[in-house]
């Protein structure tokens, strides 16, 4: 990670941490009536092949102690999101406590998604590409695949279906738009990035109302 765009992560972190200060604390109260606690989920994630952190989440799922690691959501856990857990995926709300994790240094605002421990060292000549850039909240490969993931998932009903669709019909894909980032990155490729995945955000909502 270069240092300006270091100094970018950590600017508009602390920019966005003081804008939703108390909008956030707003929806932890509105989820702790709702859902209880624990509010937060936390799962191991990999920034480099063999460096793991912790990134944070608000919990949108029912009984997610057991599943800090155990992949991505198909079918088979469709049925655990909750009523409020639904509402944050919606709108990207669940990743509002990664802005802790940019702060950290552990994840940049637009990089590939963090994967799994699993994944890096099942695709270890893989991710030592796609990890050369610092995982991001977005990216060039969630905006653009992202539904179509969505779409494969869905169709799996069983853990081990999802895992295999997963590494099968989604890494690859999504590694292919990783490398492209990492060919074309600059700030203002980012800037764009990021404009994009608000402007996603806000498309999801108008078509909600």
């Amino acid at each position: 990670m270069t240092p300006g765009k270091r100094l970018f992560d950590v600017t508009l972190a602390l920019l966005l941490a003081t804008v939703l200060a108390l909008p956030f604390g707003a929806v932890l109260l509105w989820l702790l009536l709702r859902e209880g606690r624990p509010l937060f989920y936390r799962s191991e994630r990999m920034r480099a092949p063999d460096q793991p952190f912790v990134l944070w989440k608000l919990r949108s799922m029912a009984g997610t102690a057991e599943d800090r690691n155990t992949g991505v959501t198909g079918a088979d856990k469709a049925a655990r999101i909750t009523r409020s857990g639904a509402l944050l995926r919606r709108y990207r709300l669940d990743e509002i406590p990664q802005i802790w994790n940019v702060l950290r240094g552990d994840m940049s605002f637009v990089g590939p998604r963090p994967p799994l421990r699993r994944y890096t060292e099942r695709l270890p000549q893989l991710y030592a590409e796609v990890l050369r850039a610092r995982p991001g909240l977005t990216g060039l490969a969630t905006l653009t695949f992202h539904r179509h993931e969505a779409q494969i998932l869905a169709q799996c009903h069983s853990p081990k279906e999802t895992e295999e669709a997963y590494i099968r019909r989604c890494i690859p894909r999504k590694a292919r738009l990783d490398l492209m980032y990492l060919r074309h990155r600059s700030l203002c490729f980012d800037l764009r990035l990021l404009a994009a995945t608000a402007g996603e955000v806000l498309l999801r909502r108008q078509r909600q109302d």
